[in-house]
């Protein structure tokens, strides 16, 4: 049988592990947006 090909870690970073390393400032700033745009679409309607 032959040996199991080597796999390259850097060639196959999952880009969510991208986005989860900076989680911590993504989630606050999402949140912020959210918001902003809830209280804007509020303002816009009344």
């Amino acid at each position: 049988m032959s040996a199991p090909a080597a796999h390259d870690t850097a060639a196959e970073q999952d880009p969510i592990e991208g986005v989860v390393k900076n989680m911590h400032i993504v989630l606050p700033v999402a949140g912020a947006v959210l918001i902003f745009m809830l209280a804007f679409i509020a303002v816009f309607m009344a």
